[in-house]
């Protein structure tokens, strides 16, 4: 019981971030390109408390935590918050718009794994060794922003690496790709039972992981 409380401690802060500022990412892209609706809501912000979600920011990681804990280690860990309020049309140029307000969130995942990473830095150049409370949680955020990356990356939708192959595609192929979209998660849910979402995942990680080798 001592081990799960001390691994929520150290994850808790950093997937709470990761999860939070990817949704406030989303809606300040948003507002560049000509849609203030996040930020009429509220939703441009760095508190938490607007962002969260019970269930996906809550209760799926702490499941997810529990689980990795009984079965050994090595699951895959995540969540989600309340989706920010996008009106694509009223983006200035709505189909190519999207495309950088998709890629807002894992972007802003990526910043803040090289920021975590930084502070992981600075924590070994002074002396601080793997047992170190504040050093796990630097490498659990690395962990989880990296993950959020690459999963928010993938081409499906309603991920935001759908939106992004949408927007890439010509009209009338995009149209027919969003059909997709109510069937999406529970693509992505099959896949994760059967273990192959990690195996499409490995070549986002893999990059992402390259680029914070650049900053250890």
């Amino acid at each position: 019981m001592d081990s799960l409380i001390q691994t929520i401690t150290v994850y808790a802060l950093p997937m709470l971030f990761g999860i939070t500022l990817h949704e406030a990412a989303h809606g300040y892209v948003a507002r560049l390109f000509g849609d203030p609706t996040a930020y009429l809501a509220g939703r441009i912000s760095v508190n938490p408390v607007r962002h969260i979600d019970p269930i996906g920011t809550i209760v799926v990681p702490l499941v997810l935590l529990f689980s990795s804990k009984l079965l050994g280690g090595g699951g895959l860990l995540f969540g989600w918050a309340k989706p920010v309020p996008v009106d694509w049309g009223r983006l200035r140029n709505p189909k190519r718009d999207m495309l950088w307000v998709a890629l807002a969130g894992p972007a802003s995942n990526l910043v803040m794994a090289v920021i975590w990473a930084l502070g992981l830095r600075l924590l070994a150049e002074s002396g601080a060794t793997q047992d170190n409370f504040w050093v796990q949680m630097t490498i659990a955020g690395i962990q989880i922003n990296l993950v959020l990356m690459a999963l928010n990356l993938f081409p499906l939708p309603p991920l935001d690496g759908g939106r992004i192959v949408f927007s890439l595609l010509p009209g009338r192929m995009a149209w027919q790709y969003s059909r997709i979209e109510p069937y999406g998660m529970l693509i992505i849910i099959l896949l994760m039972i059967t273990g192959a979402l990690w195996a499409f995942l490995q070549p986002l990680l893999a990059l992402g992981q390259a680029v914070i080798r650049w900053f250890l």
